[in-house]
């Protein structure tokens, strides 16, 4: 089976659904292509092909409709040409979103080459094409739009149309006799540059272009005497133009304005000393050094200090969270109060926030349902347009005896009307902007299927440990018997010293924040499923089950009661012996995340079921459920898991299954939308569904209503649209409104519906 290379470029000068359309149809028809997907809101084009694609002729064909390339530099594995598009997605669900807690990390290679992308040359074709040489070899009004407006290739033709348009209305007053040549003449200054790109659009299949309309109107008054209005038509088509790239341009710095968050240098620690570098150049393994007040200049773990860490412009976490050694921080994220030394753990082009940028870009060129719907339908639509207003222009004048003028004048309007701009992109322009918005909030959606998908769940399946808890056993109750709490605590952590058993971390953690004095523990012993035993301070001591420890010493009744009500709780507990004394007790639990009860009240409020599914003992589990007030099926197998999923679907539910370990994978898959918690780690960074990067169940209930909300814009979007062309077909036909009057019910709606989309951009996700 012949496999598919993918390829992906920054395409310039593309604000509008109109230029995607022409791009998509030029590409998909060159030899070799198996796929396109081409985004407005993301300014990108990610091309599949197969070994006999020319990739330099691709890229001369785009240049030639007007728009510059850049390649990326991200090399993406080849692709099987049999992929299966799981919702219309474009990735394949083919595991996990997360890795479990402890299962070893070599048997997933999660590794990116991204050293090899700028040796990847795709047969020899240089992928670079982009900038004013293209620009100016092809003399089309699409150019980049980073800088001011006034400086892009289409402001500059906007403000030559707009001076030749005054200094016509001008020369029109003093010299009458020649009002209709000097209108022609401003008329063609930005005719010319629209109608060459309408002529390549239709060369390379697309004839019914918004270019191509806009040229048969101009051309047509021009023909019946109307060259005042065609003039004036031209303009304001180009003001639409530049306003449209202008909001695109605004949409796009949304998400990539993340990457202006990680700081441009860093300082390196070596032998003893501190050096400034690129931060681009840090490599993993790399020490260094953050000074209080600096962002953190990569993905890392804290090697020494302790430090409030401000991670809102991540997360949106709006509280500075304590991180000490150990702890995993963010690119991007702002040092508080203490210098820290910090190991590097990702290159710059795969930290947290390029990875999120990455993800969210190709995510933007997955089309929801209700996108590839449109697009279908404005196949169709825009030749009928053309074929209406052809009718309008020609049978009242033919049938009924009309004006040939009056008529042609109609028609010519109604082609203007019937644009799709406005139609086309109201879908894409509201999803771009939610995928922003939940991106900058650390809610992660790949696609707008899956951003659709989620407004519909009925009923959302949650894993128990790492979801709806930390993933983390910790101290609960110290419980002194023979000994005060403190030394409980003290020997403890003693015999737990060096150990990295999950319940050992909790109480080393617990001694750590109550400042703890730890004594040395001598000829410690493992003993296997029991405990450890060490001799401290002089005394044998022992920490370990209590049925172990009742072999030991003595265990009273009321005691016994105690430890049993203790796991009754969900909680393990672990007893101390020192001597031949019943010291005391520690229990441990990995506790609900601060949120979860609120999160999982959120979901019901709005109509959403909820079940936890984990594979934890039903004691332990039914503790959880009850202080969550959560439906629970325990003591489950991932087959388990996904059974129950499927019985949810049968049942009519739309599911969402939310976890973080490689046992809930079959679940995952099985689910309508699979949503993985964590905090940006590759797996669930790269083959979820969606992702809550900081693994706040509250973000579950955000994540489901920023769907909601971005149809509501959608429908608006849409009604917008349609409603303005209704109206303004109504007073066209009845003589009311003209030409100008007909191209702003096209670019007025279009900057309307991106105006109304980009108000996602800041709303709030919950």
């Amino acid at each position: 089976m012949a496999e598919l290379n993918r390829a992906r470029y920054r395409v310039r000068g593309m604000d509008c659904a109109s230029c995607a359309a022409k791009i998509d149809t030029a590409v998909r028809r060159m030899p070799g292509v198996a796929d396109v997907s081409v985004s407005v809101s993301a300014g990108t084009m990610t091309v599949e092909h197969d070994a006999s694609s020319d990739l330099g002729a691709i890229e001369k064909k785009v240049s030639g409709l007007g728009y510059s390339l850049r390649a990326l530099g991200q090399k993406t594995p080849p692709i099987p040409a049999t992929h299966d598009h799981r919702q219309g997605q474009g990735e394949p669900h083919v595991h996990g979103p997360n890795c479990d807690h402890h299962h070893a990390h070599d048997h997933h290679d999660h590794s990116h080459d991204h050293a090899q992308d700028a040796a990847d040359d795709h047969h020899n074709h240089d992928h670079v094409s982009e900038g004013p040489a293209v620009e100016g070899l092809h003399g089309h009004g699409h150019g980049p739009m980073d800088g001011p407006w006034w400086q892009s290739s289409k402001g500059r033709l906007t403000i030559f149309t707009g001076c030749g348009l005054i200094i016509a209305y001008g020369l029109g007053h003093l010299l009458p006799a020649f009002e209709i040549y000097v209108f022609a003449v401003a008329m063609l200054i930005g005719l010319v540059p629209i109608a060459r790109r309408a002529v390549m659009a239709a060369f390379s299949g697309t004839p019914f272009s918004i270019e191509m309309l806009m040229t048969i109107a101009a051309v047509g008054a021009l023909i019946i005497g109307a060259t005042e209005e065609a003039a004036t038509v031209v303009f304001l088509f180009l003001v639409g133009e530049l306003l449209e790239g202008v909001a695109a341009g605004r949409a796009r710095a949304s998400i990539a304005g993340l990457s202006a968050l990680v700081p441009k240098t860093a300082l390196v620690v070596e032998n003893g000393k501190t050096r400034e570098v690129p931060a681009e150049t840090l490599q993993i393994g790399a020490e260094i050094l953050v000074r209080p007040g600096d962002r953190i200049s990569a993905d890392g773990i804290i090697l020494e200090g302790a430090s409030a860490i401000d991670e809102a412009p991540v997360t949106g976490e709006s509280t500075p969270v304590t991180k000490t050694v150990d702890a995993a921080v963010f690119a991007g994220t702002i040092n508080g109060d203490a210098a820290l030394t910090i190991r590097v753990t990702a290159a710059a082009e795969d930290n947290t926030i390029a990875r999120v940028v990455r993800l969210v870009e190709e995510a933007q060129e997955k089309k929801a349902p209700t996108e590839r719907f449109i697009d279908r339908f404005s196949r169709y639509y825009t030749p009928g347009v053309v074929a209406v207003s052809a009718l309008v222009a020609i049978l009242p004048p033919l049938v009924g005896g009309a004006s040939w003028g009056e008529w042609v004048y109609k028609g010519l309007a109604i082609l203007l009307i019937g644009c799709p701009c406005a139609l086309v992109i109201s879908t894409p322009a509201a999803i771009a902007a939610s995928l922003s918005a939940g991106a900058r909030r650390g809610l992660l959606v790949k696609g707008g299927a899956v951003l659709e998908t989620l407004g519909k769940i009925t009923a959302v399946a949650l894993d128990k440990t790492g979801t709806l808890t930390t993933g983390k056993p910790q101290v609960t109750d110290i419980i002194a018997f023979g000994r005060n709490a403190e030394d409980v605590l003290r020997f403890a952590a003693a015999l737990e010293t060096g150990s990295s058993h999950p319940l050992a971390v909790a109480v080393l953690a617990r001694a750590r924040d109550e400042e703890v004095d730890i004594p040395i523990a001598s000829d410690a012993k493992a003993i296997g499923g029991r405990g450890v035993s060490a001799r401290v301070d002089g005394e044998d001591v022992f920490f370990g089950s209590p049925k172990a420890a009742a072999d030991l010493v003595s265990l009273p009744m009321a005691h016994a009661r105690r430890l049993s009500s203790l796991n009754d709780e969900g909680k393990t507990v672990s007893v101390l012996v020192v001597g031949k004394v019943l010291a005391g007790a520690i229990a441990m639990r990995d506790e609900p995340r601060a949120d979860a009860k609120a999160g999982l009240e959120a979901l019901t409020r709005s109509g959403v079921k909820t079940v936890m599914l984990t594979g934890d003992n039903a004691r332990t589990a039914a503790a959880i459920g009850t202080e969550l007030g959560i439906e629970v099926r325990a003591e489950l197998m991932p087959e388990d898991k996904r059974r129950i999923v499927g019985e949810l679907q049968r049942d009519g539910f739309i599911v969402g299954k939310v976890g973080d370990g490689i046992n809930d994978a079959p679940a995952l898959a099985a689910a309508d939308v699979g949503i993985a918690m964590g905090g940006g780690t590759d797996v669930a960074l790269e083959t979820a569904d969606a992702a809550v990067l900081h693994g706040r169940v509250g973000d579950i209930a955000g994540m489901i209503a920023l769907s909601k909300r971005t149809m509501r814009n959608i429908y608006q979007n849409i009604a917008i649209a349609l409603g303005l062309k209704a109206v303004f077909l109504v007073t066209t036909i009845a003589g009311i409104t003209g030409l100008w009057p007909a191209i702003l019910a096209d670019t007025g709606a279009t900057v309307l519906v991106t105006i109304n989309a980009l108000r996602l951009l800041n709303a709030r996700t919950g």
